[in-house]
């Protein structure tokens, strides 16, 4: 199979495409055909060697990724081969035609969703989900301000939380990133190049919310 090889830290050029043999599914692993990868700036960092964790050279990046099913070794249940699926992580990297993944991180993709749009679920939707729900302890009827609510994590995170029952506001910096808070869910954006754009947001919540140097409290 091809696949993307990082022989070296450094700028994107680093990353070469090779001919590798295809990997075997072991006991309790999966094997999925990719159809799209993600492409997270996580994956920027560690291939630039400016990431905590340093992965063994070569190494093939890419966590996030969609396709369909291959293969499946002993143990593994409720994936069959033909299935559509997406990963939240892999075990042999994303930017391949081929990559093993542990079976509790492939999951069903349904029929409605593309390739793309589901390898773009794993680190963008887990992160905001952490961000709201297990870090700000975010209830239904509260209101959350997302700072880069244009980005992809910010998108997850306007999208999950509107869907929660939350009052969502967001900042982007862009007459285009406005618009895309706005059409994604978002109940009020602001520009955050703007001087005082902080205080317009805490006036939005009728000044219920409380400010500081980097976010809007949760009302």
């Amino acid at each position: 199979m091809k696949a993307i090889r990082v022989r070296a830290f450094g700028p994107p050029e680093v990353m070469l495409l090779e001919e590798v043999p295809d990997p075997l599914p072991g006991p309790g692993q999966v094997l999925v055909r990719i159809r799209a990868a993600g492409v997270n700036p996580v994956e920027t960092y560690i291939r630039a060697g400016a990431y905590a964790r340093r992965p063994a050279l070569p190494y093939t990046p890419g966590n996030d990724a969609a396709g369909i099913v291959e293969g499946a070794g002993d143990g593994v249940r409720g994936v069959a081969v033909g299935d559509r699926v997406y990963t939240s992580e892999t075990l042999t990297g994303a930017y391949a035609e081929l990559a093993l993944c542990d079976a509790a991180r492939v999951h069903p993709l349904p029929g409605n969703v593309s390739y793309a749009q589901g390898s773009a679920v794993g680190v963008p939707c887990a992160t905001a989900w952490r961000a709201l729900f297990q870090r700000a302890r975010a209830v239904p009827g509260e209101t959350v301000l997302v700072h880069g609510a244009s980005g992809g994590v910010g998108i997850a995170a306007v999208q999950i939380a509107r869907a929660a029952g939350l009052r969502v506001f967001g900042t982007a910096g862009t007459a285009e990133g406005v618009a895309l808070v706005l059409r994604e869910g978002a109940h009020a954006v602001f520009d955050h190049r703007s001087a005082g754009y902080m205080e317009e947001a805490v006036a939005a919540t009728g000044d219920a919310g409380s400010m500081s140097s980097s976010r809007c409290s949760p009302t």
